[in-house]
């Protein structure tokens, strides 16, 4: 169905038809990529004290705790790495966190790596973590893996270096192995920022020296996966979905006729049929799919079906994280979305790259419910 096609009997509030994410092709200059690195908008206002621990978890307030000593350990660091000499906070015997010296000490590595399901709030100890980080906000980068792995392709590895090795704190969110390459880049990188006093955080659904399981010969890397292990120190978050808890089930698909007349009625919209976006994306760099949603306050999509193979699977992904950062409710038709991959994928190695697109695009279908008239 065509976002220009017009609804007989409609009296849209936009002036004119919805906007297609299928007519847009973003082209995002290198030096946007570096200065959006920092929370989305989502996480803007995140802070520990704005993060409720499931009393049942108490890992969940151990993380706080010691993300809180992780922050204010970063104080007296320079970005060259050489700030005054301190040591943990009184009372503890990790050191791990010991950042006024230039290279991580003997004691322990120089990150944290924040372990955990879907929906228990890593996303949000993270972005805490950089607002705690007592540096200027350009000091501090945040980015998916994704991105950061976008942001070599558009600088080269050495510039990277050059860009990253002056800032105090890298947060690095969903960290995931695809392929040899990122394993063997991302293992040279994170050592060259580490050599230069940069301090890391991390968060992912698998414990350091798992990445890359499932999805291509790991063992042929080993080396290179120990060494991404050995910068983090693993902290374990347990828990339930917070997305889903107490929260009704997920809304069922509407019809196309509902979805439509909600992208006509609503300003800022996008619609576009599912299918026809899928092949778009192939076409625009996973890199520009946050550009891609610029000034789109609801996505509208009519028939949804199956994800036909797993690069096309893995390109909604991006767009998924993309959409869940920036809040845009997604309104759609056709199937619904716990059905868009099918139980090979979820069983194969990109399984947790796909629940968690589901468990947001769900929360995000919950979000839409607003715009179709009762």
């Amino acid at each position: 169905m065509s976002s220009s096609t017009a609804v007989p009997g409609q009296s849209p509030i936009a002036e004119t038809a919805p906007l297609s994410l299928c007519a847009l092709e973003p082209h995002v200059p290198a030096d946007r990529l570096v200065a959006e690195m920092v929370p989305p908008p989502r996480f803007d206002s995140v802070r520990f004290d704005t993060y409720v621990p499931d009393p049942d978890q108490p890992s969940q307030t151990d993380a706080v705790k010691v993300l809180d000593e992780f922050a204010h350990g970063l104080g007296g660091a320079h970005a060259t790495g050489a700030g005054r000499k301190g040591s943990a906070r009184s009372g503890s015997s990790e050191g791990w966190w010991r950042f006024g010296r230039k290279t991580a000490p003997a004691s322990g590595p120089r990150g944290v790596y924040l372990d955990g399901g879907y929906g228990v709030g890593k996303t949000h100890l993270l972005a805490s973590l950089w607002h705690a980080t007592p540096a200027a906000p350009s000091l501090k980068a945040f980015g998916t893996f994704v991105e950061l792995t976008n942001l070599v392709g558009a600088l080269g590895f050495q510039q990277t270096v050059q860009t990253l090795s002056g800032h105090r704190l890298l947060c690095i969110d969903e960290f995931e192995l695809d392929d040899p390459g990122d394993t063997v880049l991302v293992s040279s990188l994170l050592s060259r920022l580490v050599e230069a006093g940069v301090a890391l955080a991390a968060t992912s659904n698998t414990l350091p020296g798992k990445l890359g399981e499932g999805r291509f010969a790991a063992a042929d890397f080993l080396r290179e996966i120990q060494g991404l292990s050995s910068h983090f120190r693993p902290l374990r978050i347990d828990g339930e979905d917070y997305r889903h808890r107490g929260l009704p089930e997920a809304p069922a698909p509407y019809s196309d006729e509902q979805v439509t007349r909600a992208a006509y009625a609503t300003e800022g919209a996008s619609l576009d049929d599912f299918p026809s976006l899928l092949d778009h994306l192939a076409r625009v760099h996973p890199s520009r799919y946050g550009a891609l949603t610029d000034d789109i306050r609801a996505v509208c999509l009519t028939d949804v079906q199956p994800v036909p193979d797993q690069s096309t699977a893995l390109r909604l992904v991006v767009l998924a994280d993309r959409l869940y950062d920036r809040e845009i409710p997604v309104l759609a038709s056709g199937l619904p979305f716990d059905r868009l991959f099918s139980d090979e994928m979820l069983n194969g190695g990109y399984r947790k790259k796909y629940f968690r697109a589901i468990s947001r695009l769900t929360a995000l279908a919950r979000d839409a419910k607003g715009l179709v008239a009762q």
